[in-house]
Order: C-alpha cells, then sequence, then structure tokens
C-alpha cells in the first residue's frame, strides 16, 4: 500500500525557506504508533496524516518524538497538500478535526487563511529561574498559556542574537517558548522565534500556533487588529494576521518542495 506523501514549506513563497512540514493523506485513520515512526523518519519539526470523514478532514500533529495538540505551520501545509492532489477545488473552508476542536482553513488568492482559537498568555511571576538563564536574557513581560511561555524582550537584535542552553529549556513543563519584540522596521508590526527542546524541536523555524498567543498580545500592546509578524529563524517566516472576537485568523503562503508516495 502507498499513501500520497508531501513536503511543504509554509509561511514563505519561496522554496527553502519558512517551515518544512510533511503531509501524509491516508485512507482510513493511522495507529498512533505507527504515526509517530513515519514522524520521526521524517524528521522534520511537524508530520502530518488526515484523512477524510463526514464534513471533514481529521488531522493529527507529531514531532519527531511527541503527538502535539495544535500546529498551524503543518495544518497550512495540509490544505496546501488537499489543493495540490485536487480533493478540494473551490474556495470555501475545509474543516479539520483536531485535538484543538474543528478548525477550518480557506483558499483566498495566493494564500491559505487559518482560523484559529486565541491562546493568550498569563503573566507569570515568578517564572521558572532557569528560564531566563537559559535564553540569557533580561525580560520585560513572562507570562504562559496552556502551550508555551511568552517572553517579551526590549529589542529586536536580542530576539535574533539568542543562543538559548537547550538542555535547560528541556526542563520546561510546557511544549515550549517563544521569544518577541516590537519590530524597529516597516514591514511588520513584531519579531520572535520559538525553542521546543522537550518536544524534539530545539527551534521551530516558523510556528503558526503561537502565534496565537502572539497576536492577541500584540494586538493589545499596539492597539490594532491587523498585524504583520516575521519569525526570524535562519530559515525565516512571515504571518498576516486579524483578530476577531476569540479567533485569529492566520494567513501565509505554501510552498511544495517534494511530492511522492510513502510505503506502508
Amino acid at each position: 500500500m502507498s499513501i500520497p506523501f508531501f513536503q511543504i514549506d509554509a509561511f514563505t513563497n519561496k522554496p527553502f525557506g519558512g517551515n518544512s512540514a510533511a503531509v501524509c493523506l491516508l485512507s482510513n485513520p493511522g495507529k498512533s504508533v505507527w504515526m509517530q515512526n513515519v514522524a520521526a523518519e521524517m524528521n522534520l519539526s511537524e508530520t502530518a496524516f488526515l484523512h477524510r470523514q463526514k464534513e471533514g478532514y481529521s488531522l493529527r500533529w507529531f514531532t519527531p518524538t511527541t503527538e502535539v495538540d495544535l500546529c498551524g505551520h503543518a495544518t497550512l501545509a495540509a490544505t496546501q497538500a488537499l489543493y495540490e492532489l485536487g480533493y478540494v477545488t473551490d474556495n470555501k473552508p475545509i474543516t479539520f478535526f483536531t485535538k484543538s476542536g474543528a478548525l477550518t482553513a480557506t483558499k483566498t488568492k495566493d494564500m491559505i487563511e487559518l482560523n484559529f482559537p486565541i491562546e493568550p498568555a498569563e503573566p507569570t511571576d515568578p517564572p521558572p529561574p532557569y528560564l531566563l538563564e537559559a535564553l540569557g536574557v533580561n525580560a520585560t513581560f513572562v507570562g504562559k498559556n496552556r502551550f508555551d511561555y511568552l517572553i517579551e524582550v526590549a529589542t529586536v537584535n536580542e530576539v535574533k542574537n539568542l543562543d538559548p542552553d537547550f538542555n535547560q529549556l528541556k526542563k520546561l513543563k510546557l511544549r515550549g517558548v517563544m521569544v518577541t519584540a516590537k519590530s524597529n522596521s516597516q514591514q511588520c508590526d513584531f519579531v520572535s522565534r520559538f525553542f521546543a527542546p522537550g518536544a524534539g524541536i530545539n527551534e521551530d523555524p516558523v510556528t503558526g500556533s503561537a502565534h496565537c498567543c502572539l497576536g492577541p498580545y500584540w494586538a493589545t500592546k499596539l492597539g490594532k487588529t491587523k498585524l504583520v509578524a516575521h519569525q526570524i529563524s535562519q530559515r525565516k517566516g512571515e504571518l498576516f494576521l486579524q483578530l476577531s472576537d476569540n479567533r485569529i485568523f492566520i494567513r501565509g503562503h505554501a510552498v511544495t518542495v517534494l511530492q511522492g508516495e510513502l510505503r506502508a
């Protein structure tokens, strides 16, 4: 049996940028152990597994070491794969049934728009003593939501020059930590980087789900509901955000770099 397989770069309009996700389109639900083994074999930050079900698609996400509850870039990649195969041919929303509930994605001109829940951070005081030490930063804000810690620092250069102690960060009891700063250019509103060594990813190149937290945080600080975000990892990515009620709409490009078959 062979399974259609894609490798797609999300949140970029150029190959070999953004965040790369594998997408496997199954005819039936996969077994968790098998999906985890495939994700480890792919060795990308996320591998998405989806199969058709009534009124949409079941969707699960795996890092090389664990299953996660919410992933933006692999959802964007899964949507791109469905269009590539011709499973979806119109611009109506696609519904994905996930561990974070029903999520939708829509093709909008040359981008894909994700409709995700907001995941705001609450201030935490004091933060874990090793957290700021592992990052080597002085924080202007420390908060957390159910997934991650959020750290704001004073300048873009502090975010750009981060060199974390990943062994220390593995002690986090949450998925990971995002570090962010207000932009110093007109190209975007804020920048960030994301680290999750405990989930098998030292640095995630572009993290859609982190912007479910970063979006409302900066929307409140900057007094605006439409934002442009840059994740300034080595691969770099660009996200276009819009806040509405308790939802965040995350738009981004996607580029397919590999298509083939996975032999099960």
